[in-house]
């Protein structure tokens, strides 16, 4: 359930850093407060999948989703680079946190 719980954290990071760039692009309330709310919420889960989930892995786990995500979500909604090389980086980081689940 901690790991679940780990990779909903990340998410909710993924969604906090869209709303970094979407303030830049809009300056709202809803903005601001959905961006407080993703990364409390995302800092909170993290908390609570720690007290299972070691430490270092957890944390490495959780910023790889974020830089995925946010990668992702930056090319797909706000027009960022879709170079071969940057995927190819973006797959690294992905497959180190794949790896460092599956040594755990």
């Amino acid at each position: 359930m901690a790991w679940v719980i780990l990779i909903f954290a990340g998410l909710l990071e993924t969604f906090g850093i869209a709303m970094i760039s979407q303030l830049s692009v809009k300056r709202n309330a809803q903005t601001i407060v959905l961006l407080i709310l993703s990364f409390g919420s995302s800092l909170t889960l993290l908390s609570y999948s720690l007290r299972i989930v070691p430490m270092g892995i957890g944390y490495a786990i959780w910023t790889g989703i974020g830089v995925v995500g946010g990668a992702l979500i930056g090319m797909l909604f706000f027009d960022e680079s879709k170079d071969w090389r940057r995927m190819v980086f973006i797959a690294m980081v992905l497959s180190a946190a794949v790896g460092l689940k599956l040594v755990s």
